[in-house]
This record gives structure tokens, sequence and C-alpha cells, in this order.
């Protein structure tokens, strides 16, 4: 990150608060002229430092009422059952984030459901089936003390 100024380092501080911000509000807020700020916004995007823009969707509002975290241990320990592991999860809408690991487990995986039926279900009938997993260990989350995506810059 030693590339950004800061006047970018202020842009991607304000998209992350509100990614709706027109060119004009967020050169208001940063205080650059708008053709200078859309100049930077767009090279920030070109080079990958805004992959893209998504809305903040309520997923209880939408029935999803349950987090479930789900560690998983591959049955054999190779590329292969790795990219098959891989190609599941990537397919999964549940799948919120999937993460390998180092330690006793090989997998991490955010998963939301609808209820505890819906997680039976993800557990008994896609995941534990499949060739490449061996063992799956599932908790319920209770309470979300944090839950934010914005990154310290």
């Amino acid at each position: 990150m030693e590339q950004l100024d800061p006047s970018d380092r202020k842009i991607l501080i304000c998209l992350q608060e509100d990614g709706r911000l027109t060119n004009n509000e967020l050169s208001e807020r940063i205080n650059l002229s708008p053709s200078q700020c859309s100049r930077r916004r767009t090279r920030l995007e070109e080079e990958g430092y805004i992959r893209g823009y998504r809305a903040e969707i309520d997923r209880e509002k939408l029935g999803l009422g349950i987090v479930n975290i789900i560690s998983v241990t591959l049955a054999t320990h190779n590329r292969d059952n790795a990219q098959r592991f891989s190609e599941l999860i990537s397919n999964l809408p549940q799948v919120m984030e999937a993460h390998a690991l180092t330690g006793e487990m090989d997998y991490f995986i955010k998963v939301v459901t609808p209820d505890l039926r819906g997680l039976s279900t993800f557990v008994n009938e896609i995941l534990l089936p499949h060739e490449s997993v061996q063992h799956v260990k599932t908790a319920i989350v209770l309470d979300t003390l944090k839950e934010d995506g914005r990154l310290p810059i």
C-alpha cells in the first residue's frame, strides 16, 4: 500500500463506509476537485484496490436466521481432493466465507441457513456425502459481537 497517498486512502475509507457516494459527494468529503477524484477512483478500481460495490443485505429479513461455523477435515490431503472441495464450496450459495487453515482442521466455513433443518440438510446431504470430506464439526452462532467487512486503512 505504499503507492497510496493520503487522498487515495481517504477515498477508500469513504467508499468503505458508503459505496453509493457520487463522485461529487466523494470529492467534497476529501477536498479534491471532482475530476481529480474521478481519476483517482478509476485508478483505484483498475489497480484492484476497489474490487467492486455491493449492497449490505439483512440476512434475517431474507429468512436466513442462523449463522453456522463449520470446520471440515478432508478425507485425504492432496491437491486433487482439495480442488474437489474447493469446487464444491464455491458453488454453494449458503457459504458466506471459506478459509483453508493450518492445524487440526483443514477448512473453516461460515454458512447461513434458515433454521436447524436447513443446517442438517446442508451437513448431511451436501457436505458429508461429498467424496473429499472426512469429518465435519458444526457450531451455531449465538450472538454476533462484530461483523464488519471494512479494512483498517
